[in-house]
């Protein structure tokens, strides 16, 4: 029987990411008595019924699809986001 991926298995592999680029760990900040983006901060967005792996662009909020895919299921982003690590990790490498 395969392990079911849940939100929280993809939270933690964009955690690592965000250790391994060394990208903010939180999403947002209060600057000013207001939120403001952490840029380059990598996270999980779900809509539609599935999720994607965001990177933040800018301080107002506005993202990148790292994958470019859209939201897909949870099982397909994480296979993703292992090659993408192992990627990082490779790279580190050289």
């Amino acid at each position: 029987m395969t392990q079911r991926i849940t939100r929280a298995h993809l939270e933690a592999k964009a955690a690592t990411i965000n250790s391994m680029t060394k990208s903010p760990a939180e999403s947002s900040r209060m600057v000013d008595g207001k939120y403001r983006a952490n840029v380059g901060n990598y996270h999980i967005s779900g809509s539609y019924g599935g999720y994607c792996l965001h990177r933040m662009a800018n301080e107002s909020g506005g993202v990148n699809d790292v994958f470019d895919t859209g939201h897909i299921t949870a099982r397909q982003l994480a296979a993703l986001m292992s090659a993408y690590t192992a990627g990082l990790y490779d790279a580190s490498k050289i």
